[in-house]
């Protein structure tokens, strides 16, 4: 997975049991080398820490785990007490992109794993802390104020996302504008990215 110039854009959000599903997929299938990940909030309002979830929400959330169950039967996938607030964890991973592609693909692969496996909080600075230094990623500046480049880098995401005018997620964008979104089959996205 890099950050420069790929076949195909990957637009995904860690709190999407979808986008966990479909990255997943991808790296199955072997082709996340092909992609150009771009973290985007589809919920930005969530809020910092995560909340607990209860009644409908939480009725929804389990709701959507099971259809990730019978889309991706293969993976481990929990349902969690709710949904964090992402744009600290996408900024980080952007960071990560910027700073050594190769790790950082294995970097936010972890974080959709201790979200949507072990059901921890991806708004909690600490937590991204200890998972950056595990993946190697030690004494940088991941952390603190953001540069302007990288704040560059999330704005061309978002607009260039938004300007799919889909705003759903995940959603796949090949060179040629095509886009595919949600969690489709392993044929469907092979079919898709055999023709970029």
């Amino acid at each position: 997975m890099t950050s420069g110039k790929t076949s195909c854009r990957l637009y995904s959000d860690f709190n999407c049991p979808f986008c966990y599903a479909m990255h997943e997929r991808l790296h199955a299938l072997g082709f996340l080398e092909q992609m150009s990940w771009r973290g985007v909030q589809h919920a930005p309002h969530l809020p910092q820490p995560m909340a607990t979830w209860a009644g409908h929400l939480h009725a929804e959330l389990k709701q959507e785990v099971e259809m990730v169950r019978r889309l991706a039967p293969e993976l481990p996938i929990s349902v969690p007490a709710g949904k964090p607030n992402t744009r600290l964890a996408i900024t980080v991973a952007a960071r990560a992109l910027r700073e050594n592609a190769r790790r950082a693909g294995e970097f936010i692969r972890s974080l959709y794993r201790l979200f949507w496996v072990d059901g921890l909080d991806l708004s909690d600075e600490r937590l991204l802390r200890l998972e950056a230094e595990r993946h190697g990623f030690v004494g940088t500046a991941l952390f603190g104020s953001t540069a302007p480049a990288v704040e560059s880098m999330l704005s061309e995401w978002r607009d260039c996302w938004e300007e799919t005018d889909h705003q759903g997620v995940p959603l796949l964008q090949r060179a040629d504008r095509q886009v595919l979104v949600g969690l489709v089959p392993p044929e469907t996205l092979t079919q898709f990215l055999a023709s970029s």
